[in-house]
């Protein structure tokens, strides 16, 4: 089927920067063995979307091995190529319930992950990077085990809400944003300031967390700059170009 689309067709641009999106994740080590699911909707309504397929290592996808799913279709699971169970569970449940979720990502980040184990996952605002995510980022600690049914999908889907980004309690960390580029650039600045809140645990000393006007004020200033982000994804696509452009294809 993907060897009929368009290769000029803005769904051929969204698969093969999805496909970026994948290899991206394993250059900056947050793959996890076959696990961990990127998607991105195709149609205005966010229900017809663009998945990964079932166990296939992060960096070897190419834009052409993307599915393409319906978060109506029933029958989903009951395809050939039928995708991972939780990966449809969240999936097909946020892209048919969170009209900002055009695209959304979804890993096991090594630091995100570390502070999602913790009683309180919160990123506080104690430097530029964590304040990026002041009032920003959806708190879920409700974990029901792997989200690999409705329900637990539907229950996902309302827990982020609005918010751009979520911290999965005892799971792990999902974003959402109306682009590739976007939802790559807050997943790499969430895990950076995940790792700057747990070196500064690590510390043992009091944190110095900003007050509420300072870290709104640092947050809208970030919310002012997201153009940077389509700049770096660029960057990065340059880069896999000249190693291995075969996510391309």
């Amino acid at each position: 089927m993907t060897n009929s689309l368009d290769r000029d067709s803005a769904e051929w641009q969204l698969r093969v920067d999805l496909a970026a999106a994948f290899r991206l994740a394993v250059h900056f080590d947050w793959h996890e063995s076959v696990a961990n699911h990127f998607s991105a909707a195709v149609s205005p309504d966010g229900k017809r979307f663009l998945l990964n397929p079932r166990w296939q290592h992060f960096s070897t996808i190419k834009a052409s091995d993307l599915l393409l799913l319906n978060a109506d279709d029933e029958d989903t699971m009951n395809r050939p190529d039928a995708p991972d169970a939780s990966a449809w569970s969240i999936h097909g449940a946020v892209h048919a319930k969170v009209p900002q979720a055009r695209v959304l990502l979804h890993c096991h980040a090594p630091y995100a992950t570390t502070l999602c184990t913790l009683k309180d996952p919160a990123i506080k605002p104690i430097d530029q990077n964590t304040a990026r995510f002041y009032n920003r980022c959806a708190i879920d600690l409700n974990f029901g085990g792997i989200a690999d049914d409705v329900e637990e999908g539907k229950r996902i889907a309302e827990a982020f809400g609005n918010h751009g980004s979520m911290m999965m309690g005892n799971h792990g960390i999902s974003v959402a944003a109306q682009s590739v580029a976007e939802a790559f650039e807050d997943l790499y600045f969430l895990e950076r300031a995940a790792k700057t809140m747990v070196l500064a645990y690590s510390t043992g000393q009091p944190l110095n967390v900003m007050d509420d006007e300072l870290a709104e004020k640092t947050a809208a200033g970030w919310d002012g700059v997201r153009e940077s982000g389509f700049a770096h994804f660029d960057y990065l696509k340059s880069m896999l170009d000249r190693t291995d452009p075969s996510y391309k294809t």
